[in-house]
């Protein structure tokens, strides 16, 4: 007989670690987006805002995505919840450390901009990279043109996400490049029409450093990205790429590439990593009694009962 005792401790302390790559890699990306974006001179900083938040998205996969599969981005979360790649409650520690990175980012920012001499609102100055539609936008894009965008856009990001770090692409270690020139050419597209990010946590830590109206449009850039998300995802479980349900038998080494499926859903695996087999002989079986006739069972063959017609 084989016990197994679990240590549920162990996988929360992976799933902090990994909640906490999640959240150090929105940090980066948020400075680097809006503070490029706010302090960007094309004279003295010649490279774009767009190619520089790019670059950062691959350097922070190649930094941190062996630890938590580098989304850094809810909508990309979203996706892989809808494709069946991570379980709910991994999705929502993912979800927030996102949020809260990208909130620690924006602030470091804002604290950066308070220092600044002649500028007397820092919250104006927010609002140059802050997403936004109508009056907000720099073509003055209606809602429904800035929807259809940021759907777009994300449904984009997210399937060549979940398209290259799926199990049977042979080429998974590109992923992080893949990925960061995804992100380079949409916001390319986004910053033309509203400073949108694609990116809901660096939405949400834009907008709450502007002024109010900042907020109240903020609702946009969280439905579009994640209706956007969610037609990636549902495309992605129709092809079947699923993270695989079966729990190894034995504890296997971390994949080489943190993008596969694994280190997105290994929740289960990680259980079983963690599990302690603790094994007891089993009882002999006990002996007839001297003298007593042994019955003799009768040779059986399945295969002939059942072609003979004894099924039953």
């Amino acid at each position: 007989m084989t016990t197994t005792v679990s240590a549920p401790s162990s996988r929360g302390s992976r799933l902090l670690a990994r909640a906490s790559a999640e959240a150090l890699g929105t940090l980066f990306l948020v400075v680097i987006g809006l503070g490029v974006l706010i302090f960007i001179n094309p004279q003295a900083v010649p490279m774009p805002e767009s190619l520089a938040s790019g670059l950062t998205v691959t350097a922070a996969m190649l930094a941190f995505g062996y630890l938590s599969g580098g989304h850094f981005n809810p909508a990309i979360t979203v996706g892989h919840l809808v494709a069946g790649r991570m379980k709910l409650v991994d999705g929502a520690a993912y979800l927030g450390a996102q949020i809260v990175g990208g909130l620690l980012g924006a602030l470091a920012i804002f604290a950066v901009v308070r220092t600044v001499p002649g500028i007397t609102d820092s919250r104006t100055v927010f609002d140059t990279a802050t997403s936004g539609f109508g009056t907000h936008s720099s073509f003055q894009v209606p809602v429904t043109g800035v929807m259809l965008i940021e759907v777009l856009g994300t449904a984009l990001l997210v399937g060549v996400f979940l398209g290259v770090t799926a199990r049977r692409n042979p080429s998974k270690l590109a992923a992080p490049f893949a990925v960061g020139l995804t992100v380079a050419v949409l916001l390319q597209l986004g910053q033309s029409t509203g400073n949108l990010a694609f990116n809901p946590a660096r939405a949400t830590a834009s907008a709450i450093f502007s002024s109010s109206w900042a907020v109240e449009q903020l609702w946009l850039f969280w439905v579009a990205p994640v209706v956007g998300a969610a037609i990636a995802g549902l495309i992605f479980r129709g092809f079947g790429e699923t993270a695989p349900a079966a729990v190894p038998e034995v504890e296997e080494p971390l994949p080489a590439d943190g993008w596969d499926e694994k280190s997105d859903d290994d929740a289960e695996a990680s259980d079983a990593e963690s599990a302690a087999e603790v094994s007891t002989p089993a009882e002999a079986p006990a002996e007839a009694p001297a003298g007593a006739p042994v019955e003799e069972k009768p040779d059986v063959d399945p295969a002939r009962d059942f072609f003979d017609g004894k099924r039953g």
